[in-house]
């Protein structure tokens, strides 16, 4: 078998398709393959690895710092302790120096590799094969130090762990029996029977004195080995415990389960329960605490590293924070792109791609720019919205919702009005832009359903808010109400939910991101179904005109950007992407079409080229 190559390859964002014009920001702990380890190193930094075989390194925030391609024929990857080593095994093990990227040793096997584990000093290492037979090796020159026959019937080794002074190492088999032997005479030590399902992973206290396994039959388990009976049943998780990890010094134990979730453990023998992590929406493979212990590092299948603070539960990176990433164009000589996607607003010149101000203000959930270019409004985390003078880079008013976060903010077409609603009460707040005082509240503006979007009527008397329905009253999944500013009445209610609202330039159409994965067009002054538009796979995240109103565009978690004719509905493109479309804009001339992506970056793209490319 040949020996792969490993290759550098700059960190700054590669064009993902040739409909790209520039890439806005970079994909902050974001994967382009499912993640198969993670690792902090010493000095807080973190590395990760894909099943493709990339191996990645990223600052605290996610920023990415370098990427060395490795191999992609291997099916599993183990980081030493403290990152300095990677082990990667298929029917050879190999090892990489994780700083370069570069080669180190490769073994040859006598059979598939099905699991690994470095002890804590990164000198030995283990590897698990399908004949059931586990080996010892010396990391340094990959010299063979002995095996054990770890399953007495030649079934694969599901999981390797060494005890912490790594006198002893735990395996575990498809036969679902956990046994501890001593690393050195490699004697059996205690066989630990108790599973009736597969066993996936092993974890040793830092003290040595318990030893944790994850079950495939819901639980947890904690042994003293070599008591033959498991302490506790850590039975709180879902139908599996698919991997877990203990931190430094033994306070928390971090067990991922098949329903994506991460349940820390205060005291796994006494069964004390921290909180529980919520944010993948895949399987979590890999988990790693950070050299302090603060914070727990999760990768998986949903190709996102989360980073967790462990002690109040809290994310502190990975995905986009907020749910849906913002976007919107500053008009003027030198437009710009303001995106929600990183821990504060980042703006760029759209020409040139720099960062400039007013950027890094704050936490944001949503974002919008005047039609004069003036204002930029930041919809807070928080309890405001905050409007800043976008000419001066100054703050102009800090504009106070009910309930946090701002969930969607707009302009109305003479710039002198902004809406921002809080989606948890229903509640729709118009602001005087000029003063930052409040003109007029909208009660329950959705007809009693959350407020997932708000746009304003190119007349600037009527607004419109959507949103959903989650209780279903009425028989429905939600609702889009109109509204008349002047008068505060109710104009027209279409029971339908939506995630996004648009509103044509002529003022004829009312769009909607639906949440059944279809995009509405109703008419605006009678609430009538004009078309219906099917095709995305998925969640539809957003839509807009474009400034001439002949265009509908749409972007949705199938990665896909579709364009529609408005006057008779046809569909006219649809562009895929390397990554979920959670927000559309155009410029204000309409050359260009900017994304909002879920991998934290954005696009420009020149939209007569994606028309007709």
């Amino acid at each position: 078998m040949s020996t792969p190559v490993p290759t550098d390859e700059p960190t700054a964002p590669v064009r993902p398709s040739p409909l790209v014009h520039r890439v806005f920001g970079e994909p902050r702990f974001h994967t382009d393959a499912d993640v198969a380890a993670v690792a902090f190193a010493a000095d807080g930094t973190l590395w990760s690895v894909d099943e493709a075989g990339v191996l990645r390194h990223w600052a605290a925030d996610g920023r990415p710092l370098a990427r060395h391609y490795l191999s992609d024929l291997e099916t599993l990857w183990c980081f030493s302790p403290g990152a300095r080593l990677l082990a990667s095994g298929n029917d050879d093990l190999v090892l990489w120096d994780v700083p370069t990227g570069q080669l180190v040793g490769r073994v040859e096997q006598q059979s598939w590799v099905t699991a690994v584990a470095f002890a804590a000093d990164g000198r030995t290492l283990a590897s698990g094969h399908d004949d059931g037979v586990v080996r010892f090796w010396d990391a340094a020159g990959q010299k063979f130090l002995g095996q054990v026959a770890a399953c007495p019937r030649p079934v694969p080794v599901s999981a390797v762990a060494f005890s912490p002074d790594g006198t002893r190492v735990a395996t575990a088999g498809e036969d679902r029996v956990v046994r501890v032997w001593d690393a050195d005479t490699h004697k059996l030590l205690a066989e630990l029977v108790s599973h009736t399902d597969r066993v996936p992973a092993l974890a040793w206290h830092p003290d040595g004195s318990v030893l944790v396994s994850a079950g495939w039959d819901t639980s947890a388990r904690a042994w003293r080995p070599p008591q033959p009976d498991p302490v506790i049943l850590l039975n709180s998780h879902a139908d599996q415990v698919h991997t877990l990890a203990y931190g430094p010094g033994g306070k928390y134990l971090a067990c991922a389960d098949s329903d994506f979730d991460i349940h820390l453990w205060t005291d796994a023998e006494k069964g004390e329960r921290g909180p529980v992590l919520r944010g993948h929406n895949d399987e979590v493979r890999c988990l790693a605490f950070s050299p302090d212990g603060a914070r727990l590092a999760s990768a998986g299948a949903d190709r996102v590293i989360h980073v967790w603070d462990v002690r109040d539960g809290k994310l502190l990176a990975g995905p986009n924070l907020k749910g849906r990433h913002g976007i919107a164009v500053i008009p003027g000589p030198r437009p710009r792109l303001a995106s929600t996607a990183a821990p504060g607003v980042r703006v760029w010149d759209a020409d040139t791609g720099e960062e400039v101000a007013p950027t890094g203000l704050c936490p944001a959930h949503a974002v919008a720019a005047s039609p004069d270019g003036r204002w930029l409004a930041v919809g807070g985390t928080d309890y405001f919205t905050q409007l800043w003078d976008a000419a001066g880079d100054a703050l102009s008013a800090s504009l106070e919702a009910t309930k946090p976060p701002v969930g969607s903010v707009a302009f109305s077409a003479d710039s002198a009005l902004l809406a921002h609603t809080s989606p948890a009460d229903g509640l729709v707040w118009v602001w005087r832009c000029a003063t930052g005082a409040p003109e007029l509240i909208l009660i329950e503006a959705a007809d009693g359903c959350t407020l997932e979007g708000v746009a304003f009527h190119p007349d600037g008397r009527r607004v419109a808010a959507g949103g959903i329905d989650y209780l279903s009253t009425g028989e429905r999944d939600g609702a889009v109400c109109v509204w008349d500013l002047e008068t505060r009445e109710k104009l027209l209610t279409v029971d339908v939910g939506v995630y996004a609202l648009a509103v044509d330039p002529q003022g004829k159409y009312l769009a909607g991101a639906g949440i059944d994965d279809a995009v509405y067009v109703w008419d605006v002054d009678t609430g009538e179904t004009v078309f219906v538009l099917g095709g995305h796979r998925q969640k539809v995240h957003a839509v807009a005109f474009d400034p001439t109103g002949s265009y509908l565009v749409s972007g949705g978690d199938d990665a896909t950007v579709r364009v529609w004719d408005v006057l008779s509905g046809r569909p006219l493109v649809a562009r895929e992407f390397d990554s979920p479309v959670q927000s559309v804009a155009f410029g204000p001339d309409g050359r260009f079409l900017f994304t909002g992506n879920g991998n934290t970056t954005c696009y420009q793209v020149e939209f007569r080229k994606l028309l007709e490319d």
